[in-house]
C-alpha cells in the first residue's frame, strides 16, 4: 500500500456516498484486511451466516454483520454472469466465498436476501445443499412468512422470515440501529434471529403469520408510497414554476421538520395547514389550481379526507361537501 495511503472500511465508503455527495470512493480502493479474512471482534463466538443474493438489501447485512462480528462464509447468486461478478465483489469485501446456487454452503445460517418472487425458487434450489439438524434459514421478505421456506425445513432446518422496517436503494447503507425487524417463524429460528437483530443494533419484535400482508401494507405507506406522494408534490410544484430539482431542495426543511413534530408529538398534534383550521375557501383555490395536474387532484383529494377522518379540524362537514363535489 503507498504510504499515507487510508485504508477504508466498507461502512465508511458507503457513509461518504451517502452524506458528502462528492464523487463515491471506488470499491477497488478498499483493501478489507487481505480481502477481509480478518477477524472482528466476537467471530468466532458467532454462527457463520451465508447471504443469498447481492441486490440493495443483501450487500448492506453482508456489511452491517461483518461489522457486528459474523463471518460471512459464503456469498450466494442466484445464476452466473453479472449475479455471480457482483458476488465476487462483495465476498471479496466481506472476506467470504463466492458461490452459485449449486454449490455447497457451508454457513450455519442461511439468509436469503431474493426478491419476493425468487425466494420459494431459491428455497427448492438450495435444500440439498443447506440441510441438517441445527441450521437456520431466514428469508427478509415483508410480504410472505417462513412457509415459503418448507423446502429447507424438511431437510432438517429452522426456518423464520426476519423483515427489517427500512429502505434499501443503490448507493446507500441505512443504520440499523433502532430499526425495527417484523419475525415469524420456528422457535429456534426466531431466537437465532433477535439475537442477530440486536447484535445489529435493531429491535426484534414477533409478528404472527397471518399479520404479514397488514404488516407488509404499513411499511409500503411508510417508505414506497411516502416516496410517490413526494414525487407527487414535485408534479405540483411545477405548477408554481418550480423546477423538481428546485423543489426537492426547497421542500427538504419542510419535510424533516413534519417528520420530527410527528416522532416528537404524533400525527394530531404535528398536524397543521388549511384543513385543520377549516379554511374552506382555501381548499376550494388549490382544488381549482389542480384541475391541470388531475394525479395530484385525485392525490390531494384523497389524502384531505384522510385527514378529516384521523385528524384535527374545524368545518368538516363543509370541506367534506367541497371534497365530495370535487369528484376524487
Amino acid at each position: 500500500m503507498p504510504a499515507g495511503e487510508r485504508v477504508y472500511t466498507g461502512l465508511e465508503i458507503l457513509q461518504q456516498e451517502n452524506f458528502q455527495h462528492s464523487e463515491p470512493l471506488s470499491l477497488c480502493r478498499l483493501r478489507s484486511r487481505k480481502a477481509g479474512s480478518a477477524m472482528l471482534p466476537g467471530m468466532a463466538q458467532k454462527p457463520s451466516i451465508a447471504i443469498v443474493g447481492v441486490g440493495n438489501l443483501g450487500t448492506a447485512l453482508a456489511f452491517a454483520l461483518r461489522e457486528a462480528g459474523y463471518r460471512i462464509e459464503s456469498v450466494v447468486a442466484r445464476s452466473r454472469g453479472n449475479s455471480l461478478a457482483r458476488a465476487r465483489r462483495l465476498a471479496k469485501l466481506t472476506g467470504a466465498r463466492a458461490v452459485v446456487g449449486s454449490d455447497e454452503v457451508k454457513a450455519g445460517i442461511l439468509w436469503l436476501c431474493v426478491p419476493d418472487t425468487e425466494i420459494a425458487r431459491a428455497a427448492v434450489s438450495l435444500a440439498d445443499e443447506f440441510r441438517g439438524r441445527g441450521k437456520i434459514a431466514l428469508h427478509s421478505s415483508g410480504a410472505f412468512g417462513s412457509e415459503i421456506l418448507e423446502p429447507l425445513r424438511r431437510r432438517g432446518a429452522a426456518v423464520a422470515s426476519v423483515h427489517p422496517l427500512m429502505t434499501f436503494v443503490r448507493g446507500s447503507r441505512p443504520s440499523l440501529a433502532g430499526v425495527s425487524f417484523a419475525i415469524e417463524g420456528d422457535p429456534a429460528a426466531m431466537r437465532a434471529a433477535r439475537r442477530i437483530v440486536r447484535n445489529l443494533g435493531g429491535e426484534p419484535h414477533a409478528i404472527s403469520r397471518n399479520q404479514k400482508t397488514a404488516y407488509h401494507a404499513w411499511g409500503t405507506f411508510a417508505s414506497p408510497l411516502l416516496t410517490a406522494l413526494l414525487a407527487t408534490t414535485e408534479e405540483v410544484a411545477a405548477l408554481a414554476g418550480v423546477s423538481k430539482k428546485a423543489a426537492r431542495q426547497r421542500m427538504l426543511p419542510i419535510l424533516l421538520q413534519t417528520i420530527k413534530n410527528y416522532g416528537t408529538f404524533g400525527a394530531a398534534a404535528g398536524f397543521s395547514g388549511p384543513i385543520i383550521r377549516g379554511d374552506v375557501e382555501t381548499v376550494r383555490r388549490h382544488l381549482k389550481v389542480l384541475r391541470a395536474a388531475p394525479v395530484p387532484r385525485q392525490v390531494y383529494v384523497a389524502l384531505a379526507r384522510a385527514a378529516l377522518e384521523y385528524l384535527p379540524a374545524k368545518n368538516r362537514k363543509s370541506l367534506r361537501s367541497l371534497l365530495e363535489s370535487a369528484g376524487g
